[in-house]
């Protein structure tokens, strides 16, 4: 399979998709150890001696149904994060694969900043102007955006250029 810059964005699409499952399984966690301490009671009447019933009797509960749906549900989504946790191991391994194949050095430590660790912009500028003080011209949030632009806009195996 030929790398290409849509590697970067699948990478970075399926580390939110990561992102919410975790939410969600928190959420999920949390709304089990409701139901777990959560207890059912309801009154119910004990025959009936002609119309009128014998006498009633409070039973109390757990919600069983609504945990192991629960729990279900929660095992489900674990064993979905660890699929995608994996599959993002081997992103990232075709993710570094790909700026490895960048020529300018800049442009990759860049790169591996803003799409591996996850930087926003002026923190890679920050992060560049801390790896290289004395640059002449101080790196900004634009002309680390520009520059990650015109890579694309100039890339050869980029496929929208075909």
């Amino acid at each position: 399979m030929p790398v290409d810059k849509n590697i970067l964005i699948e990478y970075a699409d399926m580390k939110e998709e990561i992102k919410d499952l975790r939410r969600r399984i928190e959420q999920n966690k949390k709304e089990l150890s409701r139901l777990n301490g959560q207890v059912v009671m309801d009154s119910v009447s004990c025959g009936k001696k002609g119309k009128k019933p014998l006498g009633t009797v409070k039973i109390t509960g757990r919600p069983v149904t609504a945990i192991s749906r629960k729990e279900s549900l929660l095992n489900k989504r674990i064993r979905r994060l660890e699929e995608l946790e994996e599959e993002l191991l081997e992103l990232t391994i075709q993710v570094d694969e790909y700026i490895e194949m960048i020529e300018k050095s800049e442009l990759r430590i860049i790169f591996r900043l803003y799409f591996l660790d996850d930087l926003s912009y002026p923190k890679v500028a920050d992060q560049m102007n801390q790896r290289f003080p004395k640059r002449r011209t101080k790196y900004t949030d634009e002309n680390i955006r520009k520059k990650i632009q015109r890579y694309f806009e100039n890339v050869p195996q980029c496929p929208d250029k075909k």
